[in-house]
């Protein structure tokens, strides 16, 4: 049997609306498509929570990390499983929040990306921090040793936006202000009166680093390709959270307010023998079920990992099923929301809750809650139901009015 490889990409800030995969047609991402079209796509892939250390108790430990017994890390790590199979892991990072993670040194291999420290935009693409992250990640691929789990890790868009001036420059119309010249990442709420050409500018950095990300995204495919691994080698692009841009009039992570610009994350999955290409999927996932599907495809127990209650996608992507799950819940320091099928509710702390239509409503710009009470309620008590469930826990299905869009 040939040897299994995984390559796990995951990459911080990435707003889905920017990618044309998921509908943008502003901003070219042809090394993003081309991965999107050889790959099976989650549609309605969503954070946990827009903290690094939640986030990796999914990733790594196939937890929830939200429920009643979501908080735990006991039982085996991702990376510890994959290392008693007879896979080479590595991690390469330049997030110090990840690297300083306890189960990171369950990675035989660790490369940490050091930032030079300056605040300013780089004089060629080559000198940017993803660029860095990348070809040391390209660095390790060429001399891997199969099987194996090479882990990416990039701050990407929460990271320095030091992409080249005239990446962002690219996207500015004859009629629009130059371009802004800062590489610190915007991160604030926005006034009343803000003034829209200060928005369009940050747009049209974000919009640099995006093409940033799909240049370094399109080299390292490409190196893929003509190693010696390639054809055994799986391929996961995911992102850690999304990166709001004037909706709700927050620009960056600002409060972690759980709306879709933050929670909404784009996620490919490529693999070598095909399974999956060109399909699409609109289940409801999180990071917490990666690990599950990974260890499944290389036939590995996933019964071994965390909490062993791993949830695993590749029914979805193999075709013997549409969904695994009728809700997902989202918790933020000052947040908690759940999303359907059909509806998303946000609960602030504090705050009355606000309820949008889903799919249609996809940036939330109409809230209903005044509209749909009942709606309101059955979400609230499956909120409630979902915090107190341990991993283990199978729920009742909700009504068929909280889960089938609305005609």
């Amino acid at each position: 049997m040939q040897p299994r490889n995984l390559i796990c990409v995951v990459v911080d800030g990435v707003h889905a609306g920017m990618i044309g995969a998921y509908g943008n047609s502003w901003v070219q991402t042809r090394g993003l498509d081309r991965l999107a079209c050889e790959s099976f796509v989650f549609d309605q892939a969503f954070i946990t929570s827009p903290a690094v250390d939640q986030l990796y108790r999914g990733l790594w430990f196939g937890s929830r990390a939200t429920g009643g017994g979501g908080q735990s890390v006991d039982g085996s790590s991702f990376p510890r499983l994959l290392r008693a199979a007879g896979l080479r892991t590595a991690l390469v990072t330049d997030d110090g929040d990840v690297a300083n993670l306890s189960a990171v040194a369950d990675f035989a291999e660790r490369l940490i990306v050091d930032a030079p420290g300056e605040d300013r935009t780089a004089p060629d693409g080559s000198d940017t921090q993803l660029a860095r992250l990348f070809r040391s990640a390209t660095e390790w691929l060429q001399t891997a040793r199969e099987p194996f789990c090479l882990w990416a890790h990039a701050r990407g868009m929460a990271g320095p936006w030091d992409a080249p001036w005239e990446f962002r420059n690219r996207f500015a119309e004859d009629e629009d202000p130059e371009p802004p010249s800062f590489a610190a990442v915007p991160d604030r709420m926005l006034g009343e009166a803000c003034d829209p050409d200060e928005l369009l500018g940050i747009t049209h950095a974000y919009a640099g680093q995006i093409a940033l990300l799909d240049q370094c995204i399109g080299d390292f495919s490409q190196a893929l390709a003509q190693s010696n691994s390639a054809a055994n080698t799986q391929l996961t692009f995911l992102a850690a959270r999304g990166f709001p841009l004037g909706e709700h009039r927050r620009v960056g992570p600002c409060d972690l307010a759980l709306y879709n610009e933050l929670v909404q994350v784009p996620w490919f999955m490529r693999f070598p023998d095909g399974l999956g290409r060109l399909a699409r999927s609109q289940a409801l996932v999180q990071p917490a079920d990666l690990p599950g599907t990974l260890l499944d495809w290389l036939a590995l127990d996933r019964a071994c990992l965390g909490s062993g209650n791993a949830s695993s996608l590749l029914s979805i992507i193999d075709g013997r099923s549409e969904s695994i799950r009728d809700r997902l819940l989202m918790v933020s320091r000052h947040d908690r929301a759940i999303r359907t099928p059909a509806w998303y509710l946000r609960q602030p702390e504090g705050g009355a809750p606000e309820l949008y239509a889903k799919p249609s409503d996809r940036w939330e710009v109409n809230e209903v809650s005044n509209l749909m009470p009942d709606v309101v309620a059955g979400l609230l008590a499956g909120m409630s139901e979902l915090e107190q469930a341990g991993e283990d826990t199978i729920l009742r299905p909700l009504a068929d009015a909280l889960v089938i869009e609305m005609d």
